[in-house]
């Protein structure tokens, strides 16, 4: 493993190199009685289908071994993660981690080499970009999960209701929500025409990307914050004239589970990966079905349910500006890798080739996530949130590949600036003062 800088999540992972990549319980060659292997996976992304599948296939094919799934909430991974990844004791065996956050980690060591693994597990026909933010000097340390680029949810009777159109280009779109927001069609109290909240910048690179900005660039052999550029600027001033006109979304929230407001009549529109499908609850589609009633009675009741629920729901990629072209939102989606200091890692390898066999990664598609071996992206179906989904992601774009952005992240430095200009600051003097902040992290 390679070492480049110190500082932050590289202080932290530093007395991982000292570690063998076998190393551990099974040491690479014992066998697999009594052996515990920690998965963790992050949010609810992850059905719990295919976690039972996870389970049950991987204790079958290891007898004597145990699969533990841990669940880790996305808020605050960062630091969780620099915590567990160098603690023998509190290592998990294998983890996801957000494709934004891979770099830091695979530069400062935290997991183990698995290019011999590459090939077998779908080598060319991997996200390439996903690939890259885990690699380092053409070793490759983590592996795509999935991806998951952003689309919008619309309500079809609050578009009738006040004449809106699916927009076809960024401007329209604005234009749209805007409308929307206007005439509060169901009169909602803080009805926003599209929900974004003050802190999502998740949704809102969309339009920094659309202009031709960045949040960083890299100059020389040093990364420096750019959102200060012209173009950034003039995507910047879209997404603020978003926040003072088209949403009621608070200033101070993130971008985590929009489709609650959704759910309650709050708002027309919400972005976020097509996967969000499941989580939209329309109270006029409810049948109130016990979530533990597994009987063939609720099993329809629930099909019914969501057969409502995307009745009255529409789905789009995000358009970009010029008519027929989507626009370059942030590819969202995990990595997934083997923790350095995992006392598993023969095992670790074996569930990898679980996780990336034809059977797994076809179910990742068939539930709406595109799966980091593409050739099984066709499993996404042909319906529109699989064509939202794939329209989304041919321009979709990762956050900088900078070794440490993971600390950009962990210090919130993104969600403080959106919320400041939420707020209504001014662009250019939040802008110079958020790359100072970058810059100083990434260097």
């Amino acid at each position: 493993m390679k070492m480049v800088r110190t500082g932050g999540a590289a202080v932290l992972v530093a007395t991982m190199l000292a570690v063998a990549a076998c190393g551990g319980d099974d040491g690479g060659s014992g066998g697999s009685e009594g052996a515990e292997l920690r998965l963790w996976l992050n949010g609810t992304d992850t059905p719990q289908e295919l976690r039972d599948y996870l389970v049950e296939t991987f204790e079958e094919q290891n007898e004597g071994a145990t699969l533990v799934i841990e669940e880790q909430d996305w808020n605050g991974l960062v630091p969780r993660l620099q915590t567990a990844l160098t603690s023998d004791e509190q290592t998990p065996d294998l983890v996801e981690i957000g494709n934004t956050q891979s770099p830091t980690f695979t530069y400062a060591g935290a997991f183990s080499d698995i290019s011999d693994l590459y090939e077998d597990l779908g080598g060319d026909d991997l996200l390439p970009a996903f690939v890259d933010a885990g690699s380092v000097d053409g070793t490759v340390y983590a592996l795509p999960y999935y991806s998951g680029a952003r689309a919008v949810f619309y309500r079809k009777d609050l578009f009738e209701a006040a004449g809106v159109q699916v927009p076809t280009t960024l401007d329209q779109f604005t234009e749209a929500a805007r409308t929307l927001q206007a005439a509060n069609p169901a009169g909602t109290p803080n009805f926003s025409g599209f929900w974004f909240p003050g802190q999502d910048w998740y949704n809102g690179v969309a339009w920094l990307n659309a202009y031709g900005g960045d949040l960083a660039v890299q100059e020389g052999d040093e990364w420096v914050g750019a959102l200060s550029s012209p173009e950034s600027q003039e995507g910047l001033a879209k997404v603020q004239e978003l926040f003072a006109s088209a949403t009621s979304a608070p200033r101070d929230a993130d971008s985590n589970e929009p489709w609650v407001p959704f759910n309650n009549g709050e708002a027309a529109m919400f972005s976020a990966p097509t996967w969000a499908r499941w989580s939209i609850d329309l109270p006029e589609c409810n049948k109130g079905v016990d979530p533990d009633d597994e009987s063939d009675e609720a099993t329809a009741l629930r099909g019914e349910q969501q057969a409502c629920n995307e009745e009255k729901t529409g789905v789009f990629a995000l358009p970009g500006l010029e008519e027929g072209s989507a626009a370059p939102v942030f590819a969202g989606g995990s990595n997934i890798a083997i923790p350095a200091k995992s006392g598993n890692q023969e095992l670790a390898r074996n569930l990898l080739e679980i996780i990336f066999s034809e059977e797994y990664q076809t179910m990742l598609a068939e539930n709406g996530l595109i799966p980091g071996n593409t050739e099984y992206a066709d499993s996404l179906g042909d319906d529109v949130y699989a064509q939202a989904a794939l329209a989304a992601a041919v321009d979709a774009e990762l956050t900088p590949a900078a070794e440490k952005w993971a600390d950009v992240e962990g210090a919130r430095i993104l969600e403080d600036f959106f919320q400041e200009i939420a707020g209504g600051a001014d662009l250019a003097t939040a802008a110079e003062k958020a790359d100072q902040l970058i810059t100083d992290t990434l260097d």
